[in-house]
């Protein structure tokens, strides 16, 4: 298999694949998130040279891919902010503003089913540190999502980012993995990325009834969903964890 990347600004045709080629491997609920109408489009748009896909050129066909933004920071916990939303609306402000960037921000590294267990998750964020570095940036910051999170909904995040395993390393594999990459965990947070819709939507999302207000776990979730029927909606929170790379420093 041939790997090759690509970057959205090279071949653009490319991205009109994403959305079968990816199709289950994000939770349903999780393509409606609140941000993402106002700033999607913009992504290619703007920042067409930190989105890419890892391509098989020898089968014609995509195998990974990677999204990411610019954004300032000041190196400390605390201005990384709560998470995916608030570094997405940062990038842009930043780039409104003329602000220069300090760092990349990943927004999500995915690996096709069928190429799952092949280590190709390490080779798409060695991609972008590599994108990092092309830009001038010495750090790349990880909202990462945890992958065993949906096992323990009911966890405060901050309690279970903490969790390690008899050796010592991170208990969730995709921490591990990014730990075991030169990452540090550097801050967790309860509101990485918000998701509002009617109660009707989610009910198609997630595959279950709501039949009364209250809070909710369910499938894929990594906290529970918030209903009240009486203004038909229904919201959530997703938590996640904050991985800090320093660009170039990656292990092998």
């Amino acid at each position: 298999m041939a790997l090759v990347l690509v970057r959205h600004s090279e071949r653009p045709e490319l991205w009109d694949r994403i959305p079968e080629r990816f199709a289950g491997v994000v939770p349903e609920y999780n393509l409606h998130g609140d941000i993402n109408g106002d700033y999607w489009n913009r992504l290619f748009d703007d920042f067409p040279e930190f989105q890419f896909v890892l391509y098989d050129d020898e089968h014609d066909t995509i195998v990974g891919a990677g999204r990411s933004l610019p954004r300032t920071w000041d190196g400390t916990a605390a201005d990384l902010g709560p998470g995916l939303d608030d570094s997405i609306a940062r990038a842009f402000a930043d780039r409104d503003a003329g602000r220069a960037p300090d760092a990349l921000c990943a927004l999500g590294i995915e690996v096709a089913e069928d190429h799952q267990g092949r280590g190709l998750s390490k080779v798409l964020l060695d991609a972008m540190s590599d994108t990092a570095r092309r830009a001038g940036l010495a750090t790349v910051l990880v909202p990462v999502r945890p992958t065993w999170k949906e096992r323990y909904p009911l966890v405060p995040i901050e309690r279970y980012a903490a969790w390690t395993r008899d050796d010592g390393t991170p208990f969730d594999p995709w921490i591990r993995t990014q730990v075991g990459a030169g990452g540090t965990l550097a801050a967790a947070s309860g509101r990485s990325s918000r998701i509002t819709g009617t109660v009707a939507e989610w009910e198609s999302w997630t595959g279950l009834a709501f039949p009364e207000d209250g809070e909710y776990v369910f499938p894929g979730g990594l906290a529970p969903l918030r209903v009240d029927r009486a203004r038909d909606l229904a919201a959530y929170w997703e938590p996640g964890v904050w991985i800090t790379h320093r660009a170039g420093d990656r292990r092998s």
